[in-house]
C-alpha cells in the first residue's frame, strides 16, 4: 500500500499514476482514509497537471467500484441513458426519457439537482406531490419494469467515491477538470448498468463550458473516456446561447415538458434537441439502424401519444397521481404572482444572456446558492422570448413568476438586462451543432 502524500507527490511532480495509485486513491475516498486535505491536494494536482486518458479511465472505473454497480441483465431490451452538462429551460430528459422507453429501451435515469444558475432534473420531477425520487431499489426496479423509465436520485451507494471527491472538489476551485469532471459523469453512468450513453454537451453563455473549443474538448474526453471503460458512447454539441425551453424553473418546465409530450405546445428549439438525442439513443440501442429511422420512430411515439402515456407510468410508479400527464397543472405549485416584463423598445431579440436568466430563477428562490439550499417549486421564468422574434415596444419578453412583489421587481430588472433587442433580424443559430463520436475523436 502506497501513503497518500506519495500518490500526491507523483502527480504533483507532474509524472502519470499507475492504475494501483488511483484504486487506493478512491478507496481512500470511500472509506474516509484520506484525509480532506489529502483530497483536495490531489485533485489540485490533477486539476493543475491533468490526466491522460488511460488514468482517466482508471479513476472512472475506480469510483465506479467504489459502490454498488447495478446489473440489468433480465430485462428484455437494451439500457440506456443520456447525461446533460446542464443550461437553462434545460428539460430534455423529461420527454427524452418517456420517448426512448416507447420505443423499446429501458432507461434509468439517475439525475442531479440544481446547483449555479443551471436547473435540476431532479428538483423538477420533485414538483410532482407524491413523487418518490429516492425510491428503494425495488420500487426503482418496478417503476423501470413499468414504464420503461425512471427519473431518480443518486442512492448513497452509487460510486460513494465520487461523491466526496466532487464535494472538495466544489470548495477547492477544482472543479473545471476535464479529467475531473469526466470520471465524476461516466462513474455514476456506468454505476448504473447502462449498456450505451450519449451526452449532450452545452456551449454558450448559458453552460459551464462556454466556448465551442472547451465542449468540444470536453466531449471528446467524456466519449473516449467512456469507450475506454467499455461503455459505448457519443456526445452531441449543443447550443446555449438561449434558454432551450421557453419556461425556466421547476414546476413551469415540468408544464412545459407535460404539454410537450401530449402535444399541446412544442418548443421548436426544444423539440430539435429532444429528437435528436432521442435519434441517436436508439442507434446506440441498437433499436433503429441509421439516423432517419431512429427519428421516424421517436416521432412516432411522441405524437402517437405513447412517450406521454410512459411518463404518466412512471409518475404514478414512483407515487404521484395517475392522472398527472392530462392534469399536470393541477397537480403542480403556482407562484401567487404572474408578472410581465415588457420590452423598452421595438425590434428583435438579438442576444440573450442565458446565464443572467438562470440567476435570476435563483434570485427567485427556483435554484441553490449552496448544495443545501431549499428550492422553491412555483417560481421561475415562462413565455421567454427567443432570439430573432420581432418584439414592440410595451410586449412581453417575459412572464415572472414570483413569491412577492419585490421578487418580481428584482426578477424583472435581471431579465430586462437579459435581452438585447437590435433593429435587424439577428441570424439565427441551429441548436444541434455537432456530433462527436469514437471514430471521430
Amino acid at each position: 500500500m502506497t501513503l497518500p502524500q506519495e500518490i500526491i507527490r507523483r502527480k504533483r511532480d507532474g509524472r502519470r499514476l499507475s492504475p494501483e495509485d488511483i484504486a487506493e486513491f478512491a478507496e481512500g475516498l470511500a472509506s474516509g482514509s484520506w484525509s480532506e486535505g489529502q483530497v483536495a491536494s490531489l485533485a489540485m494536482a490533477i486539476f493543475l497537471n491533468g490526466m491522460d486518458r488511460t488514468e482517466t479511465v482508471a479513476l472512472t472505473l475506480a469510483m465506479r467500484d467504489s459502490g454498488k454497480v447495478l446489473d440489468w441483465a433480465a430485462l428484455p431490451g437494451p439500457v440506456t441513458d443520456k447525461h446533460s452538462t446542464g443550461g437553462v429551460g434545460d428539460n430534455v430528459s423529461l420527454m427524452l426519457a418517456p420517448i426512448v422507453a416507447a420505443a423499446g429501451a429501458y432507461v434509468p435515469m439517475i439525475s442531479g439537482r440544481g446547483l449555479g444558475h443551471t436547473g435540476g432534473t431532479l428538483d423538477k420531477m420533485e414538483s410532482i406531490a407524491g413523487y418518490r425520487s429516492q425510491p428503494s431499489q425495488e420500487d426503482f426496479e418496478q417503476a423501470l419494469r413499468t414504464a420503461g423509465c425512471a427519473i431518480i436520485g443518486q442512492t448513497s451507494d452509487l460510486a460513494p467515491a465520487d461523491r466526496r471527491l466532487y464535494a472538495v472538489r466544489d470548495v477547492t476551485a477544482t472543479v473545471e477538470s476535464i479529467p475531473l469532471i469526466t470520471a465524476s459523469i461516466l462513474s455514476k453512468k456506468l454505476a448504473a448498468g447502462l449498456q450505451s450513453l450519449v451526452l449532450d454537451v452545452k456551449s454558450g453563455n448559458g453552460a459551464f463550458m462556454a466556448t465551442r473549443r472547451d465542449a468540444e474538448a470536453l466531449a471528446k474526453s467524456l466519449v473516449e473516456v467512456a469507450e475506454g471503460a467499455g461503455l459505448s458512447a457519443s456526445a452531441l454539441i449543443t447550443d446555449m446561447n438561449e434558454p432551450l425551453a421557453t419556461a425556466a424553473g421547476n414546476a413551469v418546465e415540468l408544464l412545459n415538458a407535460a404539454d410537450f409530450l401530449t402535444g399541446k405546445s412544442r418548443d421548436q428549439r426544444l423539440e430539435k434537441v429532444t429528437l435528436a438525442l432521442a435519434s441517436e439513443m436508439l442507434v446506440k440501442s441498437g433499436l433503429a439502424q441509421d439516423a432517419d429511422q431512429a427519428l421516424d420512430i421517436a416521432r412516432r411515439v411522441l405524437d402517437g401519444g405513447e412517450a406521454a402515456e410512459r411518463f404518466g407510468r412512471m409518475v404514478r410508479a414512483l407515487g404521484g397521481p395517475a392522472d398527472f400527464i392530462d392534469k399536470a397543472k393541477k397537480y403542480l405549485p403556482s407562484a401567487p404572482l404572474q408578472v410581465p416584463v415588457y420590452a423598452a423598445m421595438e425590434g428583435y431579440v438579438g442576444r440573450i444572456d442565458t446565464r443572467g436568466l438562470g440567476l435570476a430563477v435563483v434570485e427567485l428562490g427556483g435554484g441553490r446558492r449552496k448544495p443545501e439550499d431549499a428550492v422553491d417549486h412555483a417560481v421561475g421564468l415562462t413565455r421567454l422570448l427567443p432570439v430573432g422574434t420581432q418584439v414592440r415596444r410595451g410586449e412581453p419578453l417575459a412572464i415572472v413568476h414570483a413569491r412577492s412583489e419585490g421578487d418580481a421587481e428584482n426578477a424583472a430588472e435581471n431579465v430586462r438586462r437579459a435581452y438585447e433587442i437590435v433593429e435587424g433580424r439577428p441570424q439565427l443559430q441551429e441548436p444541434v451543432l455537432k456530433k462527436i463520436t469514437a471514430e471521430a475523436s
